[in-house]
């Protein structure tokens, strides 16, 4: 006799759940910061390769591109942190349970788009 079902799960019958979105998140945030952050040392490394370099990159800048990627980045650091304060919790054996786990998995989300706005605005006001 042939059995059809699976002995794990795969994702056809794998219900997602806040935890695991924030999780997997987590995990892309943390290399895009690695690489944001490898970017943001090349760019400062070229103030050592002249004026006419840094300004190359300067103007790139004012693009819709580059606050575009400015924005992202923010966000990206955002939940990272917001992220890192639920691991922590964990870390001190607090919000296990699932409504926990689940409120805080929301409250990561929603955050660190509340958060990237607030730095928008906040950045906004001190450099116009």
């Amino acid at each position: 006799m042939k059995n059809d079902n699976p002995l794990s799960p795969h994702i056809q019958i794998y219900s997602w759940h806040i935890s695991s979105l924030v999780s997997i998140c987590h995990r892309i945030t943390g290399i895009i910061n690695i690489i944001i952050i490898t970017l943001i040392c090349f760019w400062v490394s070229f103030l050592l390769l002249g004026n006419s370099n840094y300004e190359l990159v300067y103007n790139f800048f004012g693009t819709f591109f580059a606050k575009f990627m400015i924005i992202g980045t923010v966000w990206s650091f955002s939940f990272q942190i917001l992220s890192e304060i639920r691991h922590l919790f964990w870390d001190l054996g607090i919000g296990f349970e699932l409504k926990t786990s689940n409120i805080t998995g929301l409250l990561v989300i929603f955050g660190s788009f509340i958060l990237t706005i607030f730095i928008f605005i906040l950045g906004r006001n001190l450099f116009l």
